[in-house]
């Protein structure tokens, strides 16, 4: 179970935040801090005495050290703590993800969205598993079966009741749905740019802006990204190839 720190500089959000937190049964303990200095001095005395601390829900707009200067303190720690932003400025996400935050909710915080954020949590504090093989999926081309590496897959696209698999090699139409697909795939890197669309994070060469739509370039494809999902294709992406490289 999570052991985890509130940090908010506005009593009534830091309070519901905890209250929140406490309700979910994957946390074991919420201890609260309403100042950045506050909350370094308790991190600080955890780690002397051995204490386990696991995740921080951490406001960014704070009198004196705000949220972003503490997370890059937190980040010298020998083992910090992942970080969980909680703010009201929506203008601060990526450079919360070039600290390598596990997510970042916008107030006022919803219980299901909080939800998910524990769940992140759990997944980045949780030991990494065993290796095993690629996922395979199987395509019948005319009485040959052809294995398709799930590393190999650039993105799929819906196709009514099947799903198009595009590659280097070309490309192969499944019968099964995106969304089985995309919960079959959900641990993988692969996010959703589009009601129809599925693109794996690791084939994602370029990401740019024209005429206000964003624009990925996968494989040698190049792909539209819904207004719908900009946004969170924008967070995830930055958050993965992070994640990559530390």
């Amino acid at each position: 179970m999570l052991r985890v720190l509130a940090v908010d500089d506005e009593v009534p959000a830091l309070e519901e935040l905890a209250y929140l937190l406490r309700k979910d049964s994957r946390v074991e303990q919420v201890t609260t801090a309403s100042d950045g200095v506050a909350a370094l001095q308790g991190m600080v005395q955890m780690i002397g005495t051995g204490e386990r601390l696991d995740g921080v829900f951490l406001d960014i707009r704070m009198p004196g050290m705000d949220g972003l200067d503490l997370a890059r303190l937190v980040g010298g720690f020998p083992s910090p703590p992942r970080l969980v932003f909680v703010t009201a400025h929506e203008e601060c996400a990526v450079r919360a993800f070039e600290l390598e935050a596990v997510d970042y909710l916008l107030k006022p915080v919803r219980a299901e969205r909080l939800a998910e954020a524990v769940r992140r949590l759990e997944v980045a504090v949780s030991p990494p598993p065993e290796p095993g093989l690629d996922d395979v999926i199987p395509v019948e081309l005319s009485g040959i079966t052809r294995f398709i590496p799930q590393q190999a897959v650039w993105f799929a696209e819906a196709k009514g009741d099947y799903v198009r698999l595009h590659t280097v090699d070309g490309s192969y139409l499944v019968r099964m749905s995106l969304a089985a697909l995309e919960r079959r795939w959900a641990d993988a890197g692969f996010i959703r740019v589009h009601r129809s669309t599925l693109v794996s994070a690791r084939h994602v060469s370029e990401l740019r802006f024209e005429g206000g739509r964003v624009m990925l370039t996968v494989g040698t494809e190049t792909l539209q990204v819904s207004r719908r999902h900009s946004r969170q294709v924008r967070e995830q992406l930055v958050r993965q190839h992070r994640g990559a490289i530390s």
